[in-house]
Parts: structure tokens; sequence; C-alpha cells
């Protein structure tokens, strides 16, 4: 069921928009990761997954659960709920099982949709993740422009993974300041996906090359 409906969910959205991907090469093989991704609209997740291999497992607020068909939908593609806000622990369980299992997770680290396309403040919740699994994590830029509509370009791009082992000890209670070091990384590599490099960096490149 789950590659019947990821193939069909390909199929539309490569019919909708003018659908891209780049940074394939980077995806590690034979192991499950963790996509860090920003965040533009709800179909970011089979957007992110469509173009990767393996099963996939994600986040999802509760709330997209109430509808018992878009909650099947979505659990049938590897969703699973968690309630924001309220300190929900059992969620880095399930996550951490996942990849356990070989499935792949799926993490939008601000949390929340960009209006502006720019890529907001991050969580630390794949650094908890990573830390405690060990799994490598994989930024992801989605880009397009201020709106989707018919046959909008989109460029999914994935970057070079992120070990955690060189940012953290990898433990069931890592350091709190080693993971807002390890935030920090994969949020700084999905802003250069989405915005490019900051201006001062490819100045000093220019420099050096001089």
């Amino acid at each position: 069921m789950y590659s019947v409906i990821k193939f069909l969910l390909r199929l539309a959205f490569r019919t909708a928009y003018s659908l891209h991907y780049e940074g394939r090469e980077n995806i590690p093989k034979g192991t499950a990761v963790i996509y860090a991704s920003n965040h533009r609209t709800n179909a970011d997740p089979p957007l992110v997954g469509a173009g990767a291999r393996g099963k996939h497992s994600f986040m999802a607020k509760e709330e997209l659960f109430r509808n018992k068909l878009f909650g099947w939908l979505i659990r049938s593609l590897g969703a699973f709920p968690v309630a924001r806000g309220k300190g929900d622990t059992a969620v880095i369980d399930t996550a951490v099982e996942c990849l356990k299992s070989g499935r792949n997770l799926m993490i939008f680290p601000e949390g929340t949709r960009s209006k502006t396309g720019k890529v907001g403040r991050g969580h630390s919740g794949a650094a908890l993740i990573a830390a405690r699994s060990g799994a490598l994590i994989v930024p992801v830029g989605v880009c397009f422009g201020e709106k989707l509509k018919f046959r909008t370009r989109i460029t999914v791009k994935y970057g070079e993974p992120i070990d955690p082992k060189d940012y953290v000890e990898i433990s069931d209670e890592p350091n709190p300041r080693q993971l807002v070091k390890l935030k920090n990384k994969y949020m700084e590599e999905i802003k250069k996906l989405v915005e490019g490099e900051p201006e001062n960096a490819a100045a000093e490149e220019v420099k050096e090359d001089e």
C-alpha cells in the first residue's frame, strides 16, 4: 500500500508541478537517515520522500488525524501524531524506533510553515533523535516562489549528510549544549540550500582566490 500511494502521489506532483531534485547522490545508501527540511506546505513530506529511496516516517500534528480519511492516508505514508507544545516525550521514542526498524525519518525543525519562504528558527528535536539513534542527518531545502500554482517549478535539494557524532556524544541523555551545536549546524545547512551562501561567505571566498 505504501509503495502504491507513494507512486500515485509522485505522479500527481509531477503532473501538477515542474518538480526537480538535486543532490540525491548525497543520500547515504543502506541505512536509515533523518531528513531535516524547511517547511513550506503540507505537501512537504511526500515532496521530500518522493525523491528519496526507501520508506519514510514523519511527525504530523495530531489535529490532522481527526479527519478519518486523511488520517488513514497519512498513516499509510508513515505519519504518526505529535501533540505540539505538550512536551510529548513518547514521540521521540517512536521516532528512534522508526529509524531502528529501517525507516527514514522526516523532520521539519521550524515546527511551522514559512509564509515568506525564508528559513525560520529551528528546534532541536532532530538533534535529540540523532543523538539517541546515531542516525545521519540529511539537510533538505524545498524551494519555490511565493505561492504554489499549476506547473510551479519546485526544486528539492538534498545536502551532504551530517554525522551527529561530530557534534554530540551518542547517548539516551545527550548534553544539551552539544544538541544546540548540532541543531545550529543542520539549520545552517538547510538555510544554505534554500537561500544560498551568505554574501559575506561568498566575499571571503573571492578574497581567498585573489
